[in-house]
């Protein structure tokens, strides 16, 4: 390992100077070849995290894989639903897919074999309020705020079901952080806001 440490020095410096994470786009327009890369996986200095994404192996494990994955593969995008609820620690469910917002008129996200995406169409406000950047793991990622993602879940209850609304509405009444104008706000721009009032002055 050593050896091949030494060998591949030039482009294990570029992978440092990109936070240790490079897509193949990105690495080929830096002058890393194909070839390279594949060498440079085989001998274990670089792991894949997602097709045509790399990560320098000798880096500490990643806490948040999936987001940092999903948002390195899709930067317009913004982590919503369930997967904001997760992040927020506003939900007990277990995400089987990274859920993420892009705006309407955007074209097809690339297709990402892992971690599993699952895309949704927001548009106007809905789609450019409420989010947050987060560094996670050394990369900017954009998460939906907790007030925000209520209303979504709300939005979306028949895709996702009510219960998993009404579990995240609970759970996030219980923190005494809450900004119900802003909730109320963003369901107002989701077009919810009559449906989540009566859950809400429920919990009052």
């Amino acid at each position: 390992m050593a050896t091949a440490a030494n060998e591949f020095r030039f482009e294990e410096g570029l992978f440092r100077r990109a936070g240790g994470i490079l897509r193949m786009s990105d690495a080929l327009r830096l002058g890393i070849t194909r070839r390279r890369l594949y060498v440079m996986r085989d001998a274990g200095i670089i792991e894949p995290l997602s097709r045509g994404l790399y990560r320098l192996s000798a880096l500490a494990p990643l806490s948040h894989p999936d987001l940092v994955a999903a948002a390195l593969r899709i930067p317009e995008g913004i982590i919503c639903l369930v997967s904001a609820l997760d992040f927020h620690g506003l939900t007990t469910q277990i995400p089987r897919e990274v859920q993420v917002a892009i705006e309407r008129g955007e074209k097809e996200p690339p297709c990402i074999d892992y971690p599993p995406v699952r895309v949704f169409r927001f548009s106007g406000p809905a789609f450019h309020e409420g989010a947050d950047s987060h560094i996670l793991d050394g990369v900017e990622v954009r998460i939906y705020g907790p007030e925000k993602t209520l209303a979504d879940c709300f939005k979306f209850r028949n895709r996702l079901g009510l219960d998993i609304a009404m579990e995240a509405l609970k759970r996030w009444w219980e923190r005494p952080a809450r900004d119900i104008d802003g909730l109320i706000r963003h369901a107002g721009n989701c077009r919810v806001d009559r449906i989540i009032r009566p859950y809400l002055e429920a919990l009052v």
